[in-house]
């Protein structure tokens, strides 16, 4: 198995992953019903991020945190759900990968998702930290 080199690599991730998610029962409804069957657009935006996450890639524009913030105004954000992002992140990484890049993948989900929760439950609280 080899580690995450390229964008193809992350490519093959980032659909494996979202594949899982959508049919997961956990937080698949919440990706079906914010993006429903269109991926077109979303995908992209993964790559380019992960690219930029793991490869050092300058591609990537946009704000997750803002993103993830309205995404909970629209399905409130609940601890399981981010718990199970990151349990299937790990284990689609895991299974397609191994090496020092897989790891940080793992690891950079893990510190984004606190980053996320935290400026997600500030936002709900009324006070801004973006």
């Amino acid at each position: 198995m080899n580690d995450i080199q390229s964008i193809q690599d992350i490519k093959l991730l980032v659909d494996n992953f979202y594949k899982d998610v959508r049919k997961d029962a956990t937080i698949g409804y919440i990706f079906n019903e914010i993006i429903g069957d269109d991926w077109s657009h979303h995908l992209p935006i993964m790559y380019s991020f992960w690219e930029m996450v793991l490869l050092d890639a300058h591609e990537y524009k946009g704000n997750p945190i803002q993103t993830h913030i309205q995404v909970d105004k629209k399905v409130s954000l609940l601890p399981e759900h981010y718990t199970t992002w990151l349990q299937l992140w790990a284990k689609t990484v895991h299974s397609l990968f191994h090496g020092p890049t897989a790891e940080k993948a793992i690891k950079r989900a893990e510190a984004m998702l606190g980053l996320i929760r935290m400026k997600v439950d500030a936002a709900r609280d009324g006070k801004s930290l973006i």
